[in-house]
């Protein structure tokens, strides 16, 4: 058994959730990708996976397995991109995940480091802010934009390589020739709002500052997707709530516009984090040069209602 080739296929599993479409990820037949996770149940003596008539999660030995699994690619890729290229350019895959509200800030910084260093290959994961947590643990992906408070409170092993601050706005269809002046959020209750579903950790911070304007929100519409925000406020008559980053895509469409919530004056720090406790790959050490760059940064956040801080602080760890 090849181990590190059975690593590999076991993150495969755990990130597809199913034989067929991981075994096809890594371009092999799935009797061999379930050969090979049997073979690591052997050389490590546990059950790894939790099966049924297919696929049904990993048991606890085998998240244990997986978290070493991350840690070891992770520094063979290291290694590798060591090995084969150079400070000076830089190659390689890089991972970014982020949470789904800050998808349009990934999406820049993995544009315009590519455009930067043509070696490197990013990849944009949107996941929740609990995955995130899970990844920064286990060296799963090798930046992340998440929220520094909640990176801060849950003590996480990740450093702060650089900020933004968000305020909220609300979107609703246009109704006059020019943007309208500030709502409170205790008007924006009363409205017919699509929200995030309550899983999601942006729906707390977003209930939160209703509940500071006194004011208890019932959602029209519920989903777990931010496009669907963006969207039902397009095509029917709701109206949405979301951070100022995202809802600029908006402005593309002059049927929409964003209207700012006050009172409360609600501001949230954005923070992209470099996770801790492995050897930096080329691509993360471009990654981190290039955000200690003001001007460069500030241009990957964009204008909409952002203030950009620098930070070496670990959060954790």
């Amino acid at each position: 058994m090849n181990l590190l080739d059975a690593m590999r296929y076991l993150a495969a599993l755990a990130q597809a959730r199913h034989f067929g479409r991981a075994a096809e990820a890594c371009h092999i037949t799935q009797p061999a990708l379930s050969n090979a996770v049997r073979a690591l149940e052997q050389e490590f003596g546990v059950t790894i996976v939790r099966r049924g008539r297919q696929y049904e999660g990993l048991t606890p030995e085998g998240e244990r397995v997986l978290a070493s699994a991350h840690r070891m690619l992770h520094e063979r890729e290291a290694l590798r991109q060591e090995l084969s290229a150079s400070v000076a350019d830089p190659g390689g895959p890089l991972v970014i995940a982020c949470v789904p509200t800050a998808v349009p800030v990934a999406a820049r910084l993995a544009a315009r480091l590519r455009e930067r260093h043509p070696g490197i290959r990013p990849a944009v994961r949107s996941l929740s802010s609990a995955e995130i947590e899970t990844g920064l643990a286990d060296l799963s992906f090798d930046l992340a934009l998440g929220y520094v408070d909640r990176a801060q409170a849950r003590a996480l092993k990740a450093q702060v390589l650089a900020t933004y601050s968000e305020r909220y706005v609300l979107l609703r269809r246009r109704a006059a020739a020019v943007d309208s002046v500030p709502m409170r959020w205790a008007d924006a209750a009363r409205l017919d709002l699509c929200m995030l579903t309550r899983e999601m950790h942006n729906r707390h911070i977003v209930d939160a500052a209703f509940a500071q304007a006194g004011a208890v929100v019932q959602p029209v519409i519920e989903t777990n997707s931010v496009l669907t925000l963006m969207l039902t406020v397009l095509e029917g008559d709701v109206c949405s709530v979301m951070p100022g980053v995202l809802a600029e895509l908006a402005r593309q469409y002059p049927a929409l516009e964003l209207v700012p919530l006050v009172e409360p004056d609600l501001r949230v720090m954005m923070g992209l984090l470099l996770p801790q406790g492995g050897r930096l790959s080329l691509a993360q050490q471009a990654a981190t040069a290039l955000a200690a760059d003001g001007p460069w940064w500030r241009g990957v956040v964009g204008p909409a209602d952002a203030a950009v801080h620098h930070s070496g602080a670990v959060s954790g760890g």
